[in-house]
């Protein structure tokens, strides 16, 4: 129970769709979701594939507990290997189309080969068909959903889509549903586009079983009882979203700022959470104009803002003026601190073409920052950006740039290589803050050590959502710890990458691990799903799901020597702040982190650690 036992399998090159049954014997070692579909793909994969191969596959897979009445149970992933990194790829999103291709009766749906010529995948319940996209091939995510919607005549179809930019092979195109969430990271979106595939839409009615109905609705509802009543999830993430972290971080010295050359932003509140609830002086308004929740989800974090209708950005372009997706921080840093402009309304704009073209604003957002670096050492000019003044600070250019990157036009073209690329193009490999090519997120790791060792081990490149230390570091959850320190970091960094892997295998919102450990997961898994899910089973799960990665990159080409972080990090000193004069120690937690994860002093996993796992 609890899983829909059916795999859809498309062969995109053939034209043909096929119905498979979910291997319960993995299901039982791997759980769903991350963990399951990462089984399939290894299975199914040469890690040595080109990421835009049409012999790399794509899969859409959800959890258990999608789909079911536990709180945040609305996520799915999708699984590759990701075009920005080359990697093992598994992006996250949430909304409703997790949900509906949960209630559609299918766990996962595994994409094989290319088509011809643009399709989508239109998915009600059993009668799945393979549907010509020509009409909406160069449109955009939002053009694309409402246009499938009104072409069948449903608005309760759910669509993940793709925009122009994963269409034009921008390495860091995201996959976008519901409007404006998004599996973002890692260029899921681009192997989607290698693959003519411009959508997929559902409309599930079956419902979900679990396996002990009373027990599950006890269960799920002692789990959101501990949501309400924390102060992050019940109170914090509902009021501010993620965005309560600008000024927290900033404080603390860990804002990256200016390409990584700094550890603080002047204009960090110019662009918070708080900010972002002020009215504004020209018309009144806030730019927050309400929360919004994914399906199923308790907490409400998401955030719907406009723009000031007289902004540069939008002044003549109605089509910008409605409300849509608000920044969340992430991407406040990323489009804000890293290219140091600190325009509450440009910032929003950008967000909102990330969104209606399917681009991760943390890639776009830093390689922007990066880009800015080279303008300013003078290693591009005006004449290699089209005429844009790519100065540090400024507005103008940075919304430009978002246009021109959602397109692949322009140097947006150069700016959708990603930072890696784009500073090797131009000499200055030094300059990308990335590790294994995708950027870091919003945490400078010279104040707070253990994102160091996160970002340089994370499976997937520079990653927070793999291992958030920032928890126990700067909020003491689930108990503090201090930043400056590298003491003790690796085997946090460990605990947080295993129990990580169990949440996103569930199907369940990382954001609950705010409140919750796998003490409240256990009991919700183990009434939905057969077997025996206690909380050491799912820390075996999660250690197994972080190895078989870690197994693939290595046959994909990656060693010990990718798990590094750019010199600016571990030679620079941090100028300000309580970090100021330290660097990043990942050179003594490194080493000690590979001993805790029982691998060799290159980074390869025992054989004693594999056969403890099965692997």
């Amino acid at each position: 129970m609890a899983w829909a036992r059916n795999v859809l399998r498309v062969d995109l090159s053939k034209g043909t769709s096929t119905n498979e049954p979910l291997n319960m014997e993995w299901a039982q070692k791997y759980l769903g979701q991350r963990g399951l579909a990462t089984k399939y793909f290894v299975e199914e994969v040469d890690p040595k594939v080109d990421p835009l191969s049409p012999k790399n596959k794509m899969i859409m897979t959800t959890g258990p507990l999608t789909g079911t009445s536990a709180s945040t149970a609305g996520r799915y992933s999708v699984v590759t290997k990701g075009a920005l990194t080359g990697a093992i790829a598994c992006s996250n999103s949430g909304g409703f189309f997790g949900n509906e291709l949960k209630n559609a009766g299918y766990d996962m749906i595994i994409f094989e080969g290319k088509a011809d010529k643009p399709v989508y995948l239109m998915i009600e319940n059993e009668n799945v068909q393979i549907l010509d996209a020509s009409e909406f091939w160069g449109t955009s995510v939002w053009d694309t959903e409402e246009g499938i919607k009104a072409k069948h005549g449903d608005p309760l179809i759910r669509v993940a889509s793709i925009g122009v930019s994963g269409e034009q092979g921008v390495k860091f195109a995201c996959v976008v549903n519901d409007m404006d969430r998004a599996a973002g990271r890692s260029g899921v979106g681009t192997v989607m586009g290698s693959k003519n595939l411009k959508a997929v839409a559902v409309r599930g009615t079956l419902g979900v079983a679990v396996d002990d109905s009373l027990g599950f609705m006890a269960a799920a509802a002692a789990g959101k009882e501990v949501l309400a009543g924390n102060a992050v999830t019940g109170e914090g993430l509902p009021t501010f979203g993620t965005q309560v972290l600008m000024n927290v971080i900033n404080e603390t010295g860990a804002l990256p700022t200016h390409n990584h050359r700094d550890v603080q932003f002047e204009g960090a509140n110019n662009i918070s959470a708080e900010a972002m609830a002020e009215p504004r002086e020209s018309d009144g308004k806030p730019n927050l104009v309400t929360n919004q929740a994914c399906f199923g989800c308790t907490i409400a974090c998401g955030r719907v803002s406009t723009i000031d209708r007289n902004h540069f950005s939008v002044k003549d372009r109605p089509e910008y003026h409605k409300a849509s997706g608000g920044l969340e921080y992430e991407a406040a840093w990323a489009l804000g601190a890293a290219t140091g402009v600190d325009d509450l309304d440009a910032l929003t704009f950008a967000n909102f073409i990330c969104n209606e073209q399917g681009i991760d604003p943390i890639s776009f957002g830093a390689t922007v920052g990066a880009a800015m670096e080279l303008f300013e050492d003078g290693v591009i000019s005006a004449k290699d950006t089209g005429g844009i003044e790519l100065k540090f600070g400024n507005a103008e250019a940075l919304c430009s740039l978002a246009e021109l990157t959602g397109k692949g036009e322009g140097f947006g073209a150069e700016i959708g290589l990603g930072s890696k690329l784009l500073c090797e193009k131009h000499g200055k490999p030094e300059l990308s803050m990335s590790v294994k090519g995708q950027e870091f997120p919003a945490y400078d790791s010279r104040g707070i050590q253990g994102m160091g060792l996160t970002y340089a081990t994370s499976n997937r490149g520079a990653c927070h959502l793999r291992s958030y230390t920032v928890a126990s570091e700067i909020l003491g959850i689930p108990e503090k710890t201090d930043p400056l320190v590298t003491d003790g970091k690796a085997g946090l960094v460990k605990a947080f990458q295993d129990a990580t892997a169990a949440f996103d295998s569930a199907g369940l919102c990382i954001f609950t691990s705010f409140a919750w450990t796998l003490d409240d997961v256990a009991p919700q898994l183990d009434a939905a799903c057969e077997g025996e899910w206690s909380t050491d089973k799912l820390l075996e799960v999660g250690e197994r799901i972080w190895n078989l990665e870690r197994q693939f990159n290595l046959a994909a080409g990656f060693t010990g020597k990718d798990d590094n972080l750019p010199a600016r990090l571990v030679k620079d000193a941090a100028k300000t702040g309580p970090a100021e004069g330290k660097t990043n120690g990942l050179d003594k937690m490194l080493p000690e982190y590979y001993e805790v994860r029982g691998w060799t002093g290159d980074g390869v996993p025992s054989n004693e650690t594999l056969d403890r796992l099965s692997l």
